[in-house]
């Protein structure tokens, strides 16, 4: 199974592409996490320049999508919401209407963050985001990883072994979500 994943955060030393990488090493033999770092690349969206044709990394964003069985949203939150960065490649992902990539693609979510409440909001406005697209989102329990910098070594690998075990379950869940969902 071929799962896009995707972390909202430019930082190179974030948590949540610590935790996305983390998911790569966690996941189970039959899942395969294919890592999209061209978060920066991605214009703002604008329908002027999507009636033009995509840009050549919003392509690619989509390709990726397309390809993939399912999604894995890595989150970080931001003002009690999603960083503009992922939101902003998530409407480009939305479009066409009606015709969008993430148009019954199974997802995913976590997130990190050095706050107590473990990205829950911004979660939450992803699952808001993910109604409108059509995109169905695998029900809790959540991975939200609160005061990440005690999970977390300075070399960015994920030390807390209660927060593997999390992961590698919703991994698995995320399995047999998509599996369940997958048209017959």
């Amino acid at each position: 199974m071929r799962v896009f994943g995707l972390a909202g955060s430019l930082r190179k030393g974030s948590y949540n592409r610590a935790l996305l990488r983390a998911a790569v090493r966690l996941a189970p033999e039959e899942l395969q996490i294919l890592v999209f770092d061209r978060l920066r690349e991605i214009p703002p969206y604008n329908a002027d320049v999507e009636a033009e044709g995509d840009p050549e990394p919003v392509a690619a964003l989509k390709a990726a999508i397309r390809a993939a069985d399912a999604l894995l949203v890595v989150t970080p939150e931001y003002n009690y919401g999603v960083p503009g960065v992922l939101k902003n490649a998530i409407d480009w992902a939305s479009r066409p209407p009606g015709h969008s990539v993430l148009d019954g693609k199974p997802a995913a979510l976590m997130g990190a963050t050095p706050g107590r409440t473990g990205t829950a909001r911004a979660q939450l406005a992803l699952r808001q985001s993910f109604v409108f697209t059509g995109t169905p989102v695998l029900p809790g329990p959540e991975v939200l990883v609160a005061e990440a910098h005690q999970k977390f070594g300075e070399d960015g690998t994920l030390r807390d072994e209660a927060t593997q075990k999390h992961v590698r379950e919703l991994l698995e869940r995320l399995v047999r979500w998509t599996e369940r969902l997958r048209p017959k």
